[in-house]
């Protein structure tokens, strides 16, 4: 029923529709309901150690024998920079005292660690059907060994320049991601963050650009969204934010609060969080300090000064420290079970396409 099965042909699945990887927000369970469903289940590995990566997918794979997705960062580990930090600290320390916090204490580095050999030993050892990638593509030995083990790959391009450059190292599809995603922006080859495009103008011009299947995200989070991207020529809707109110996600609980009462000028393009731009739904930290300040520690050295205070208030039920990501459409996200969500989407995507195709 699908207008276009690429999508499904390529990854052995029911339905064109991919879970975003959303780190810290998510585990297996998230995964695998989606799998399950039908979809393309994809476990965020960002912040996972080898071990962690391994055991993860077991879980899932007692779930479901279905194709999952391996999602790793492939960004480029900051060099120290001490006097950033310092100032960083500095900026940090008044709400360090509010909340009765040593402000010179040792913090834990932040665990966010780019693809390397042996997260790939890990990948190649798993052999799961997709391994997707964010910020750009591992080095080319490293890509080689992954697609050798018969991996499908995928990366996020946010410019038609990164689709080009990304079919040229021969990813299988490309997620095209808009300006309106919730997380982390997939930018790669430039930093300049105000020459974005939003999902519906980039699907179109990635589509018109390469030969290899497009994947739609940001700002789709039901049916008329998923519509949309088969009419703009995507092969299938990459979602994420319109899963994070199902109970298998892992959110704070000041997150999920937020997320039930967000609308669609909620969120901001931040640096404040980990030191790269990521929309989230704005807060306390967002609103004093950024969204963007050059003060803010390279990624993701940002987030080590922020640990302490995100800590302390969560337990007070506070959400001012913590990132919060999230899409613009979040506010049509449903409060469901994900694999029934994940069905229910597709469902009422094909019914919405079966109308607009037969008008009466």
């Amino acid at each position: 029923m699908w207008p276009d099965r690429r999508l499904l042909d390529l990854f052995g699945i029911e339905h064109p529709i991919i879970l975003a990887p959303m780190a810290g927000a998510m585990d297996w369970e998230l995964a695998a309901a989606v799998t399950e469903a039908g979809g393309l289940g994809s476990l965020p590995c960002a912040m996972l150690a080898a071990d962690k990566v391994r055991e993860e997918v077991e879980r899932i794979r007692a779930r479901t024998p279905k194709p999952i997705n391996l999602n790793f960062f492939v960004h480029t580990p900051p060099a120290a920079d001490n006097a950033r930090e310092a100032a960083w600290r500095d900026k940090l320390a008044p709400y360090y005292k509010e909340l009765g916090l040593d402000p010179n204490a040792p913090v834990t580095a932040a665990n966010r660690a780019p693809f390397n050999a042996e997260l790939c030993d890990a990948v190649l050892a798993l052999k799961p059907a997709v391994a997707s990638f964010h910020f750009g593509l591992p080095e080319a030995g490293l890509l080689k060994r992954v697609k050798d083990a018969g991996c499908k790959v995928l990366s996020s391009a946010t410019t038609v320049a990164e689709a080009r450059w990304l079919e040229e190292r021969g990813v299988d599809a490309i997620i095209a991601q808009g300006l309106e995603a919730g997380g982390h922006r997939g930018i790669f080859l430039s930093d300049d963050i105000a020459t974005q495009v939003g999902t519906f103008a980039l699907t179109p011009q990635i589509v018109d650009a390469v030969k290899v299947p497009v994947i739609a995200a940001g700002a789709i989070a039901d049916a008329r969204g998923i519509a949309a991207a088969f009419a703009l020529g995507a092969a299938g809707v990459q979602i994420g934010s319109a899963y994070l109110l199902c109970p298998e996600s892992k959110v704070s609980k000041p997150h999920r609060a937020a997320l039930r009462e967000t609308r669609d000028d909620a969120t901001a393009l931040t640096n404040v969080m980990t030191g790269r731009p990521a929309r989230g739904i704005v807060n306390r930290l967002i609103s004093e300090v950024g969204p963007i300040s050059d003060l803010a520690p390279a990624f993701p050295r940002a987030a080590n000064a922020l640990a302490p205070l995100r800590a302390a208030a969560e337990k007070q039920g506070s959400g001012d420290f913590s990132p919060m990501w999230s899409g613009q459409a979040a506010a049509l996200g449903r409060d469901l079970p994900a694999g029934e969500l994940t069905r229910r989407l597709a469902e009422e995507a094909q019914a919405r396409m079966r109308a607009i195709s037969s008008p009466r």
